[in-house]
């Protein structure tokens, strides 16, 4: 089957993020009693079948996808319950940490993660077209001029990085080789990682933070604190991005295909683009 990759170049970002929480709020995968965490619980105290409701979840990774029950909940879950919707489906997104939204949706507890690489979960049922495409850099301190050129570069640098996360090969082969030594990475976790790992950035806490430049390009246009911006001192991947089904879920195949031939029609139609109008980005299409 022919494949349509979709990119989306950034970005003139129009929505605003919260002020940083403190940092011991953050140090686990524990999720806070929030709104969209009361839902979490519905949805997995739910013991009644519901085979036509789609419930998917992620940490909020701004404009791809963002905070659950807000005006603008992210591109990828608007085309999911877009063309799921069209199909019959209900689809409810709630916000969880990345590492804990892996583990619910592999035992079948929930249906679906959004913003998934495949190297996040191969065990996963991905559509044959991707939802959205991401591009992963290596942030520092403003003041700091260090640049990413090759693994052997981060020696004597202190990586921090999300628990859960996939990077790109390169980078998860150095962290897999590195993870012990707390000298060189650094794993951090919780519901919403990104403001702390910024804060400690900014604090020269850590020396490099891992992340994809829509997302940061994102938060620095709605930073409303003193933090100064990180800077970018090199991308080290694109990545296509996907609405990924458990792998429990029988019909998992069904619903990537019917996911895959959905956002296909909606790219064909132009529709894509006024879901990414709402975001301030663009696309632009590849095809074999």
């Amino acid at each position: 089957m022919s494949r349509l990759a979709v990119a989306l170049l950034a970005v003139f970002l129009l929505y605003g993020c919260s002020p940083p929480p403190d940092e011991e709020s953050l140090s686990s995968d524990v999720d806070t009693q929030t709104p969209t965490n009361e839902a979490l619980s519905a949805a997995l105290s739910n013991k009644t079948p519901r085979p036509r409701t789609i419930v998917i979840a992620s940490d909020p990774w701004c404009p791809h996808n963002c905070e659950a029950g807000s005006d603008r909940e992210g591109y990828m879950v608007d085309i999911a319950r877009e063309v799921l919707g069209e199909a019959g489906y209900t689809v409810e997104y709630v916000n969880v940490s990345w590492a804990r939204a892996l583990q619910l949706t592999r035992e079948g507890q929930l249906d679906a993660v959004v913003g998934a690489f495949m190297t996040d979960a191969p065990d996963f049922v991905f559509p044959d077209t991707p939802q959205g495409r991401s591009a992963i850099a290596l942030f520092t301190h403003p003041d700091n001029r260090w640049v990413y050129d090759g693994p052997a570069s981060l020696h004597n640098q202190k990586l921090l990085v999300i628990n859960g996360y996939s990077y790109s090969n390169e980078l998860d082969r150095y962290i897999e080789e590195h993870h012990a030594n707390p000298d060189r990475i650094w794993v951090i976790a919780g519901p919403s990682p990104l403001e702390r790992a910024i804060y400690l950035l900014d604090q020269h806490r850590t020396d490099i933070f891992a992340e994809d430049i829509y997302v940061m390009a994102w938060w620095e246009r709605n930073n409303k604190e003193a933090i100064p911006a990180p800077r970018q001192a090199g991308v080290i991947a694109e990545i296509e991005a996907f609405v990924a089904f458990s792998p429990a879920r029988e019909d998992a195949r069904e619903l990537a295909e019917l996911l895959a031939n959905g956002t296909r029609r909606l790219l064909a139609s132009g529709r894509i683009q006024q879901i990414l109008d709402q975001y301030g980005l663009s696309l632009w299409t590849e095809t074999p």
